[in-house]
Order: structure tokens, then sequence, then C-alpha cells
């Protein structure tokens, strides 16, 4: 009875027949987090799977909008040859957008006439080659229907007639010059030129304008009278000046400064007014444009 209380009670004789339970527990518990860590894992793969899996861009990347450099003489697109200019950010085959069309030229407005006369004395010698840049005239060298005139001028001056009958004279009181005439190649000095006599006779200029300022000189006289010179600009303003000497001759440098379209005519007409003795007459000697 002793020996089988003893068989029963003694040390280890709980083990025998049951697991140890706080081993198993742990056993238990480290199994359980091995699984849980495994699931977790797998779980974080099959995400990063599927989202691999259905990545997109909505936007190209960079490097995809690039353009390629178009090789030289290639069909279709410019080369370095035709003068062309890439120009960056552009697709292939587009062209940089035309340049707004520039606005109409506006034609300049037309030119506005302009006039003034003055009276000076004459030099006592005139050098029309210096004085008439753009064209000169001398009356009197070769008789009372010739003239003498400036080599290559532009011919603006035109002698347009006038009423009475026309005299050369060779005592002027100053002399004129000129190195470039035609068919007077040159003079040193002459004194001459042509007259008119009596009421209403006279002589007419034409000068062209040209669009620009010019300054026409008109060398003229008178014997014993009153000589009227009427100047005009076609289609503009009008002056008239008038000189007078009853006695003896008196000669004066017309100065006309004017400005007309170009083609206009500016118009001169020197007359005598009023005979102040026998043959009262108005002279020309020359005429100088610059």
């Amino acid at each position: 009875m002793g020996e089988e209380d003893r068989s029963r009670t003694g040390p280890g004789s709980h083990r025998e027949g049951r697991p140890n339970t706080r081993s198993a527990l742990r056993r238990l518990r480290r199994r359980r987090r091995l699984a849980l860590e495994g699931l977790a894992a797998f779980l974080c793969l099959a995400a990063l799977v599927a989202y691999l899996g259905t990545e997109h861009h909505d936007t190209p990347r960079e490097e995809s909008a690039a353009l390629p450099v178009a090789p030289t003489g290639r069909v279709g697109l410019p080369s370095e040859g035709d003068g062309a200019v890439a120009t960056p950010g552009l697709r292939p085959r587009q062209r940089p957008p035309s340049p707004s069309p520039s606005p109409s030229t506006v034609a300049p407005s037309p030119v506005a006439p302009t006039l003034a006369v003055s009276r000076a004395e004459v030099p006592a010698t005139v050098d029309l080659s210096a004085v008439g840049a753009v064209d000169w005239v001398h009356w009197g060298l070769l008789g009372a229907d010739r003239t003498v005139r400036k080599r290559g001028g532009s011919g603006a001056i035109r002698d347009e007639g006038g009423r009475g009958r026309r005299e050369s004279y060779s005592n002027n009181p100053e002399e004129y010059a000129w190195r470039d005439g035609v068919p007077v190649g040159s003079a040193s000095g002459t004194m001459s030129g042509v007259y008119t006599c009596d009421r209403g006779s006279g002589f007419t200029l034409a000068v062209t304008a040209d669009g620009q300022p010019r300054t026409l000189h008109l060398y003229a006289g008178l014997w014993m009278a009153r000589g009227r010179l009427d100047v005009r600009v076609a289609g503009g303003p009008v002056s008239t000046v008038r000189m007078e000497d009853p006695h003896t001759a008196l000669t004066a440098d017309f100065t006309i400064r004017f400005r007309a379209p170009r083609g206009a005519k500016l118009l001169l007409s020197w007359t005598v007014e009023e005979s102040l003795g026998q043959c009262g007459n108005v002279s020309l000697q020359a005429a100088a444009l610059r």
C-alpha cells in the first residue's frame, strides 16, 4: 500500500500521462506569429504585384517629347542649306506661325504748295554754275531767240514765250559767267540779255516742281518803265512784286522760294505794267534753280 502510494505521488508522476502546458503554449504562439507574418508578407507581395500590373502614365515621359533631328536634305523637312531654323517645342512637320501681315503703307499726304518772293541787288558777276546747281538758263548771248543752258541740268526751267518783240543787247550793268553750259561751254563775263518794249509786253517762264523745297533766282531788269512780276504755283499761292525806274536802267535778283507737288508748275510773268518813256521795256538776263 505504501509503495503504491509513492508511485503515484513521487516526483514526475504528473508528466508521464500529459504534455507540459507552458511549453505547448509558447510553441503554439510562435506558430501563430509565424503564420501571421507569412500571411502579411504574402498580402504585401500580392498588393505590389497588382500595383505594378495596373500602373500607367497619363503624361508622356520627358525624354519621349524630344524631337529627332531630321537629316540634312531629307524630303519634306527643311535642311540647313534651306536657311531653316529649328524651333523648340514644335511637333514634326509643324511650321512656325506666319508673322502677322504688316499694315498697309499709308500714302504720304500731298505736298501743300508754298511760295515766298523777295528782291535783292544783283552782284557785279553772277556765277550761274554755282547758283544753278539744278538748272540754269541765260538769254541774249546767241541772239534774241536762242539760249545757253546748263549741261546736264534738269531742264526744269522753260521759256514759255510772252508778248512783244524780243531784242538782244550787250550793255547790261552786271556780268554772267559759267563753266558747264551748252551750246556755249563757258563764259567769263557776258553782259548780254533780251528786252521787249511797251505796255503789256513781257516774258513768261515756267519751272517744274519736284516736291522738294527749291529756290529760283530770276535776274531781270527794266528801262524807263514800271515792271510787274507775277509769280504763282499752279493750284496754290500767288505773289506780285513791282519795280520802277522812270529815268534809266534798273536790275534785280528776284529770289523765289517755293515747294509744290512733283510735276506742278511755278509760273512767272515779267511784263511792262507801264511805259514811262520811249520804248519803256523789261529785260531778262538769266534764271538759276537750286
